[in-house]
């Protein structure tokens, strides 16, 4: 019982965080996937296409095979080339497609299986809860390169600064 709960619990957090870059990323042109604040950090493209490679590395044949693949490259990830929206946006969703339909397969029994990243052991159990810390973390910069970006123009993709009591409120409000 405890399994499928947990299960239920992560396929719940990590539709929270895609929905967080899915927003980010929808507000953004091409030339802004793109942009790269100074000192050389990465881009959102670039964020991307790290996360892309790695979901499709960690959840391929992912009880079979180690989660690092031999066909990834993960320091091409980091290396800018031309994409457009459409593509950028089209390896965000292949990235998360795979994640997604690979923990949807996993059964209860399977979390306390081993599986392999770059040969090390882990149970499945401890595999997402890597994913689920890695992911979060990359989403973070996306929405916050996003919001140096638009500046002005962002909309908050939470609850708004100076607006929390209105919000507890309204929480309050459906509850009743």
């Amino acid at each position: 019982m405890i399994a499928t709960i947990f299960l239920d619990s992560v396929l719940k957090r990590f539709a929270y965080y895609k929905a967080l870059g899915d927003q980010s990323i929808a507000v953004l042109t091409e030339e802004q996937l793109h942009w790269q604040p100074e000192g050389a950090p990465n881009s959102i493209y670039l964020i991307i296409k790290h996360m892309s490679g790695n979901m499709r590395s960690r959840w391929t044949d992912f009880l079979h095979s180690d989660g690092e693949k031999p066909w990834r490259d993960r320091d091409r990830e980091f290396e800018d080339d031309v994409a457009s929206a459409a593509a950028v946006k089209a390896l965000w969703e292949e990235g998360w497609q795979c994640m997604l339909e690979a923990i949807r397969a996993l059964q209860p029994g399977d979390l306390e299986k081993t599986v392999y990243i770059r040969h090390e052991p882990h149970t499945v159990l401890d595999a997402i809860n890597r994913q689920l810390a890695h992911i979060p973390y990359h989403v973070g910069q996306i929405v916050y390169i996003a919001k140096m970006i638009k500046k002005n123009d962002w909309e908050s993709l939470s609850i708004p600064k100076g607006k929390s009591q209105a919000f507890n409120q309204d929480m309050f409000n459906k509850k009743q």
